[in-house]
């Protein structure tokens, strides 16, 4: 091995590492972010989130030179079916998201978040006929026990959690089976809501109710940064993974939902009984037992698998 090859190799992985807690941070603590428009419908911003966010990301595709497979994304007939399908997922993951964030229910979206990956392995198992092995099938249990707890004792179905984790998994499946790379898709995703979505801007201008250029300019700037809290972690997260193992980003990926849970409670002071908490502790335990398992798989498989921006990796980690 070449004397300077392990040194690149170290600067590599200290990059990735950089990148990818970056961009779960930056996804964890974007509930602060939108709290700021709170007084703007949660419908107008994630307008306004597909306008600006797919002019951002055309810039990033022309300044990268992804124009060629941003075309092929756009013009192969099967992957823009679906990445229609995942248009239609990731919208409504976007506006149930940015409205539970604006109507206090920050908590849920954590809980959702970090149910999420056990709903992928569910889904693995539905539709691509994955066998859970015993550690995921305790994971899953524990999960539902919690789910079912708050629902029994609390009185009311958590809906905002289960609708963001179930949205951003069948989310995830999808631009799983689709061959194209998450600066892309996403582009195409956006591009896609972008008409309806500025005609629909330009109608609340009309009616004189839209909040952009009404509002202030720090509004306005912030409507347009939508894009940023969009495509910046997206980016950060695709330096990262190109960089890291799989099992390392698996560990990562609650980084976001841990923030998320952080402001919920000791920022914005969202209610957390002792149902809440019991709950917490189940999905906590069934994550704990989620993460052992891939460890233990990782072992036995006898070989550390690079984490390359396969579909897999990339698409059913992406939040929101």
């Amino acid at each position: 091995m070449p004397p300077g090859k392990p040194n690149r190799e170290n600067r590599q992985t200290s990059i990735g590492l950089s990148c990818a807690v970056l961009a779960y941070l930056t996804w964890g603590i974007s509930p602060v972010y939108f709290k700021t428009l709170a007084f703007v419908p949660a419908l107008e911003i994630l307008m306004h989130r597909m306008v600006w966010s797919f002019l951002f990301l055309l810039l990033i595709i022309i300044i990268f030179k992804r124009w060629r497979p941003f075309k092929e994304a756009l013009t192969n007939r099967h992957n823009f079916r679906l990445l229609l399908a995942s248009t239609i997922l990731v919208s409504g993951n976007w506006f149930l998201f940015i409205w539970a964030i604006n109507s206090d229910h920050i908590l849920q979206t954590s809980l959702g978040y970090y149910i999420s990956p056990l709903v992928n392995v569910l889904l693995g198992t539905v539709f691509l006929k994955e066998r859970l092995r015993n550690l995921q099938i305790i994971a899953v249990i524990l999960a539902g026990s919690g789910v079912g707890y708050l629902t029994f004792h609390h009185g009311q179905f958590p809906w905002v959690a289960l609708g963001l984790a179930i949205s951003f998994g069948l989310y995830g499946f999808i631009r799983k089976i689709a061959p194209v790379e998450a600066l892309e898709g996403l582009a195409v995703e956006t591009l896609i809501l972008s008409l309806p979505a500025a005609m629909y801007l330009f109608y609340l201008d009309y009616l004189g109710v839209g909040s952009v250029f009404r509002s202030g300019v720090h509004i306005d700037l912030l409507l347009m940064g939508t894009a940023l809290v969009t495509a910046f972690p997206l980016l950060m997260f695709t330096i990262g993974a190109r960089r890291l193992q799989l099992i390392t980003i698996g560990f990562l990926q609650y980084i976001a939902p841990s923030c998320t849970f952080i402001l919920a409670v000791f920022i914005y002071k969202e209610p957390f009984a002792n149902v809440q908490i019991c709950t917490f502790i189940m999905i906590w335990l069934a994550l704990v037992v989620f993460s052992a398992d891939a460890v233990l798989a990782t072992c036995r498989s006898g070989q550390a698998v690079p984490s390359t921006l396969s579909k897999k990796t990339t698409l059913s980690i992406k939040r929101s």
